[in-house]
């Protein structure tokens, strides 16, 4: 009879202490993780609260490539997505084309590089191209900045149209496809008739502007007067120009920006190579370091 009581009794307890050891049923959010437990169960209450699943990023969509006449067709290549892009971009940008449409219908090549909130607008002076700027470009966008640079009318793998006029219409769509893309911020650069033209547009948009580089940029450039929109720009502003340029009337021009804009930032360079626009920097003996102190400026007003 004890034996029968002894096997009882320890029947019993195995029965109770696997009842004490049952193993949760599956989260079904989750098969790995026991129901009731976070994905963090072994971390302190406060760092639990600081935890979250990453953000989604934002679906924006391409914009469609577009067939038109570019203006200088033998300097035209088309990219993997079918956007026209000036054979001067290399291979490995050329994925980065878009096309942008402007408020009248035209159709412009433009490059989009880099990422983020902070946009950065390059504008190239009449007569050049898309790759006038592409390594500030590359190299703004390698800091993590959202970068577009267009290439204006009747110049490059853009649309020709034989009336370079309306070019403050460019910048406009330039600065819009920044806004699309997510910029909450923008900073304005441009060189020469590029630099007019992003003034005027950028006073007129809703992003806010940050900073300012205009490189031997007239004050007026055809029907286009930039002294009013220098007036509102009241952000830190920088004035390149070279004596000589254009016989000297450059100079004249830019000294009248530097002298109308409304920033209490703002400064004059006198660069000595005696080159136009980009022209300073890519061909000047003291280019390398005229170039830093543009790149210098502008990581200065957007972080």
């Amino acid at each position: 009879m004890w034996g029968s009581i002894c096997i009882t009794l320890l029947f019993l307890l195995i029965t109770a202490a696997l009842a004490g050891c049952a193993i949760a049923p599956a989260n079904p959010d989750n098969p790995s993780i026991p129901n009731g437990e976070t994905s963090t169960p072994n971390l302190p209450d406060e760092e639990k609260e600081t935890v979250s699943p990453p953000a989604e990023e934002a679906n924006i969509p391409s914009n469609p490539p577009v067939e038109y006449k570019t203006a200088w067709p033998d300097l035209t290549v088309t990219s993997s997505s079918g956007h026209l892009v000036n054979s001067c971009v290399p291979d490995s940008l050329r994925d980065k084309a878009t096309t942008l449409t402007t408020s009248d219908g035209v159709h412009l090549s433009a490059l989009v590089l880099g990422s983020g909130t902070k946009g950065v607008l390059l504008a190239h002076e009449q007569g050049y191209n898309i790759c006038s700027f592409l390594d500030m470009g590359v190299e703004l966008a390698d800091h993590g900045y959202l970068v577009v640079i267009p290439e204006y009318r009747d110049h490059g793998a853009s649309q020709s149209t034989g009336d370079t006029q309306p070019i403050d219409l460019d910048a406009d769509a330039a600065l819009s496809e920044l806004a699309r893309l997510g910029a909450e911020r923008v900073f304005l650069a441009g060189a020469s008739c590029g630099g007019s033209t992003a003034i005027i547009a950028g006073v007129r948009q809703e992003l806010p502007i940050e900073g300012l580089i205009i490189l031997s940029s007239p004050a007026q450039c055809g029907s286009h007067d930039a002294i009013p929109g220098v007036k509102e720009i009241k952000v830190p502003s920088l004035f390149v120009f070279s004596p000589g340029d254009y016989g000297g009337s450059i100079e004249k021009h830019v000294r009248q920006l530097y002298k109308a804009s409304g920033a209490a930032d703002k400064t004059l360079i006198v660069d000595k190579s005696g080159y136009h626009g980009t022209d300073m920097y890519h061909r000047g003996e003291e280019g390398e370091k005229l170039r830093s102190e543009l790149i210098s400026f502008i990581k200065a007003a957007l972080d």
